[in-house]
């Protein structure tokens, strides 16, 4: 007797399946929800992107369809401070168990430090809710096969926030790859750079700990491990990668506690106030009694264990390359990304000096970043160059959108809490499948580096890349 065999699963066909499915899912919250006018919210993790975008900026734009009926940190200070900034008369729990027991929920968001994603992403999909996690969606194979095995068994669905696929930006990038103008695409060729004011916050926090942050490779890269997974539309098979720490940690001659504290304040060009912010003295000094976590370490300290520089080769399943790096200590930040086809190459970039009419303040780029307004530059215009073997360059301009990530935590936003799709829908929704792919690409670049190897993505879960 003959077995029958399974259809081939066609890669286009997969995707398209399970990018309907999450939509479905995103849009089915608010047929389950346990209260018939607004979607019940509950956050863990009450840091400065919970209680913000996550938070105050949240309520301010969907407080229609949405309330905020519990919170959730270790810190108790954080707690009460959250509670005041985002305006919000709702329970808090500093057991996170006791709040997932006692407080009918329809959407989890967990903005906790990263390593610990995976505990209360398990818990909520043990819950049978749909969880909001911010990215990465967690640090290792270890984890992110728990958070594989958890969605599995539930009826709920995990939705990791990869709100750069929503930036104007890259949404007309997608839409050139799409319409195939430069042929099949090759290669890409993707830099970031990260100024020495965005770039060494990170050292200064718990990022800088692989044990809370699991590298800048997961962070950070996953943002752009995602784009590029996305941009290709196939999934990542194997990673080479080289890395190193070399200009924060012990490498410095002189640090000290903190830059409170320090008594080099006068020489050291990286030295922060945090008392400048009020913000930070509620949200971090005030509350530091609590649980000991320093917002203004000294980037020299010796227990930083993090790359500060990282160059990885990506090899897909569809067989286009790239080659990707990070930079944590640029004079500037931005970004240049070229793809490479058959038939041309298209280009674009954002931040390098010479090519800026105007010049930014290095020091307020992240916080534009991070801002939730949704208006474009007036003066001020992105640069597609595109060109056609045996033909001509070509140079497009479009409207610069930075705040809220080019454009994209709107967008993002609305199709998760209005069900609303994109104009442009490109299937920017990112499934479990999606996240995972974008943090198993940093766990395999960590560990190539580690153990000066290539990495088989299908080596670290039983995903099978396609």
């Amino acid at each position: 007797m003959n077995t029958p065999q399974p259809t081939p699963i066609n890669r286009r066909r997969f995707i398209a399946t399970s990018s309907a499915a999450l939509a479905a899912s995103v849009v089915g919250v608010r047929a389950q929800s346990t209260n018939t006018v607004k979607l019940c919210v509950a956050m863990v993790g009450t840091g400065v992107r919970g209680t913000s975008m996550w938070g105050k900026s949240l309520l301010e734009d969907y407080g229609d369809a949405l309330e905020f009926v519990a919170l959730s940190d270790i810190n108790p200070g954080r707690l009460a401070y959250a509670k005041r900034y985002m305006g919000v008369d709702c329970k808090t729990f500093t057991n996170f168990d006791e709040m997932l027991a006692t407080v009918p929920m329809d959407i989890l968001i967990v903005t906790t430090v990263d390593s610990t994603h995976h505990e209360f992403i398990v818990k909520g999909l043990n819950q049978g809710l749909t969880v909001v996690t911010e990215k990465p969606m967690t640090t290792d194979e270890d984890k992110c096969q728990q958070i594989l095995d958890a969605e599995r068994r539930s009826k709920g669905k995990v939705i990791v926030a990869m709100n750069y696929r929503y930036g104007h930006l890259f949404s007309e990038l997608k839409k050139m790859l799409v319409e195939r103008q430069i042929g099949s695409l090759t290669s890409i060729d993707f830099h970031w750079y990260l100024n020495t004011y965005h770039g060494a916050s990170y050292f200064r926090r718990w990022h800088g700990l692989r044990e809370k942050g699991g590298t800048l490779l997961l962070h950070k890269s996953a943002h752009h491990f995602d784009l590029l997974n996305w941009f290709i539309d196939s999934e990542p098979v194997e990673v080479s990668a080289f890395g190193g720490l070399e200009h924060y940690g012990s490498a410095n001659a002189f640090r000290g506690e903190n830059c409170r504290s320090c008594p080099h304040k006068k020489n050291c060009k990286f030295y922060w106030d945090i008392t400048e912010s009020q913000r930070n003295v509620d949200l971090y000094i005030s509350n530091e009694k609590y649980d000991g976590y320093i917002r203004d370490n000294c980037l020299f300290r010796h227990e930083i264990d993090i790359f500060d520089k990282m160059a990885v080769q990506i090899k897909y399943a569809n067989n286009v390359q790239v080659s990707y790096s990070l930079t944590t200590y640029s004079p500037f930040e931005g970004f240049r990304i070229a793809f490479n086809g058959m038939d041309g190459r298209f280009e674009t970039w954002e931040g390098l000096p010479w090519m800026e009419q105007q010049q930014e303040d290095q020091a307020a780029l992240h916080a534009k970043e991070m801002s939730q307004n949704r208006e474009a530059s007036l003066d001020k215009y992105y640069e597609i160059i595109t060109s056609m073997n045996w033909g001509k360059s070509e140079v497009r301009k479009l409207p610069h959108v930075r705040s809220g990530h080019w454009g994209g935590d709107p967008i993002m936003k609305d199709q998760i809490f209005r069900g609303k799709k994109p104009e442009r829908d490109y299937g920017q929704a990112a499934s479990l499948r999606q996240g995972a792919m974008s943090v198993l690409i940093g766990i395999a670049a960590r560990k190539s580096i580690d153990e000066k190897r290539i990495v088989r993505i299908d080596e670290l879960t039983d995903l099978k890349p396609v």
